[in-house]
């Protein structure tokens, strides 16, 4: 398939946003429990103006994936049955209620609501913070399967496209709030940079696995099946109009095999070996912001190239037809 940059740069900026939402709630929850000391609340009202930027940006990019802008809204009309309309109303619920979530904490508004059996207060924050957890799930599952949904697409028809959008979603915004916190509030510096550090391991076992499952997968159909001749050799020497169309612009990236496996290779290194490295220097260093300044921007150039890389594997059955062309 042809990559769109459009929405190569929507999928990996709404990604860090949610997984940087994750990781403030985590820490919210790892404190309510009494495993981290409570943090000051503008860290939280911060975090989430952070991740509203990652995701305003996102949004920003997709509507120059569309023909008609302006119809943007017909999007949601068939969520009964489409994945991407589903998407496209998640994410703005998403981040309604970061930041309402957000606000909570920078207003300083968070009641509590109830209390549990032992007597610990369920917040308003809380609740959001739960809410925002649903969503961002939610939404990296409609997101990953607006493409595992296809299956005449095979690279992408499995649980584990929507298995590696969480965990590289995760692995991005573990390590911004790795970053952030380094700047804000250097106590949390640590636990973020461990999660991120895990997070971005298994996410490197989940994208070989894919990289492994797709390299064995065989054509279902040949030339000699779709047209029924049985000879052996059948070339292709002309597509059958003068110039390109619809079929030979976007169902291929053009590029040669040898720059596929360049990209490869480059987002193995850089949005896992790499920053990985840098993760685990920033874990023991005194100072460790530049390392995680490093292992983010590191790390999400490797994430697009992925994503670029996950476009073009992607074979769609009309190329066996425009092999010449392709």
């Amino acid at each position: 398939m042809k990559p769109a940059f459009s929405v190569i740069f929507l999928t990996t900026l709404i990604g860090a946003g949610q997984g940087l939402f994750l990781a403030l709630f985590t820490a919210e929850s790892y404190a309510a429990f009494g495993l981290l000391s409570p943090q000051p609340t503008s860290f939280y009202a911060l975090g989430s103006a952070c991740a509203l930027l990652f995701l305003a940006g996102g949004l920003v990019a997709s509507f120059f994936h569309l023909g008609r802008p302006e119809r943007a809204w017909r999007a949601a009309a068939q969520w009964r049955t489409s994945w991407l309309s589903r998407e496209v109303i998640v994410l703005p619920a998403f981040m309604g209620t970061v930041f309402l979530y957000g606000a909570a904490h920078g207003l300083g508004v968070n009641p509590a609501l109830a209390r549990l059996p032992s007597g610990a207060p369920i917040n308003l924050t809380a609740v959001l913070g739960a809410a925002g957890t649903l969503l961002a799930f939610a939404l990296y599952v409609c997101t990953g399967m607006v493409y595992a949904c296809l299956r005449f697409l095979r690279e992408w028809h499995t649980p584990l496209t929507v298995i590696n959008y969480i965990l590289l979603g995760g692995a991005s915004g573990f390590a911004f709030a790795a970053l952030f916190s380094a700047w804000a509030l250097p106590g949390l510096t640590r636990f973020y940079a461990g999660w991120a550090l895990a997070i971005a391991f298994i996410a490197m076992v989940g994208r070989v696995a894919a990289l492994v499952r797709n390299a064995r997968l065989k054509p279902k159909s040949t030339l000699q099946s779709a047209l029924g001749i049985k000879h052996p050799r059948i070339v292709q020497k002309a597509q059958g109009a003068m110039g390109g169309s619809f079929n030979t612009r976007e169902f291929f990236h053009g590029q040669p095999d040898a720059l596929l496996s360049m990209v490869k290779w480059f987002f193995l290194a850089f949005a896992f070996i790499v920053p990985m490295a840098l993760l685990s220097v920033a874990t023991v260093s005194e100072a460790p912001a530049p390392s995680l300044t490093a292992a983010f921007i590191i790390q999400f150039a490797g994430l697009l190239a992925e994503r670029w890389f996950f476009f073009a594997q992607a074979s769609h059955p009309q190329n066996l037809y425009y092999q010449s062309v392709a």
